[in-house]
């Protein structure tokens, strides 16, 4: 029998699913059927569009607890339910830590970690009244797990985020299942802010064993099953979205022959 997701008549709420990776999810979840609502604090240049279908867009800052209240009960009223949410909103400029200002740092932190919190905690309220509960898929990245010169706040940040999903699993459980997406380098319409042109681009792409970054679509279909019942028995964990890694330094120094 072949496996198929299907998520029609289901709710999703992805935190900055207007654009980059957040545009990707919210079209994966389309694509599955799924109603997607898509929060931002200003929408997207392009609309997210599959099949006809696009999302529903609602503005929202994440880091603000007013707004998030007025966001789900929004949600509730139009669809009076909500079974999914991706709390992918998040990022940072590039900074040294030693020149960065407390307030730099606490603003990172805040968007990448407390405002994760925030919505997750919100969500968590609408999904334990509902007799199927939910899930949460939290957006994390490799910068919590190596180390994340230029963005270390970031880092800490999203690493703080991964121990935070393995204890709301504990703490919602059985009603809530808790994920996150360990998300590597991706090709999004910001990429020259952080890779420079498409040579810089492809080069950091032959660094990765699968030979190229991650596109926005390879993120959304991880976390549409994370979401689906094909992981109804997966809860904080983990999963690993980054092409296999990052070829080690050592490798490109070493000047022992290397096996092709």
């Amino acid at each position: 029998m072949a496996l198929h997701i299907d998520l029609a008549g289901r709710v999703v709420l992805v935190t900055g699913g207007v654009r980059g990776v957040g545009a990707g999810v919210s079209a994966a979840f389309l694509a599955a059927g799924a109603t997607v609502v898509a929060c931002a604090r200003r929408p997207g240049d392009v609309p997210v569009e599959v099949g006809g279908r696009s999302v529903d867009y609602l503005p929202c800052d994440v880091r603000d607890a007013d707004a998030v209240g007025v966001l789900l009960e929004t949600i509730a009223e139009r669809y009076d339910r909500l079974d999914h949410l991706v709390n992918n909103a998040g990022g940072a400029p590039f900074a040294h830590a030693a020149q960065a200002s407390k307030n730099f740092h606490a603003k990172v932190v805040e968007l990448n970690l407390l405002a994760p919190l925030l919505v997750a905690q919100a969500a968590n309220a609408v999904m334990q009244r509902q007799s199927e509960g939910g899930s949460i898929v939290n957006v994390s990245s490799v910068s919590g797990h190596r180390p994340s010169p230029g963005t270390a706040a970031y880092g800490a940040a999203k690493a703080g985020l991964d121990s935070l999903t393995a204890s709301l699993a504990v703490e919602w459980a059985p009603k809530v299942r808790v994920n996150s997406l360990v998300v590597g380098l991706v090709d999004t319409e910001s990429r020259h802010l952080h890779y420079g042109d498409q040579n810089g681009v492809d080069a950091i792409g032959r660094t990765i064993p699968l030979g190229r970054m991650a596109r926005p679509e390879d993120i959304g279909r991880c976390a549409v099953f994370l979401a689906s019942p094909l992981a109804g028995y997966v809860s904080g964990a983990t999963l690993l979205v980054h092409g296999g890694g990052e070829r080690p330094a050592f490798l490109a120094a070493a000047t022992a022959q290397q096996p092709s």
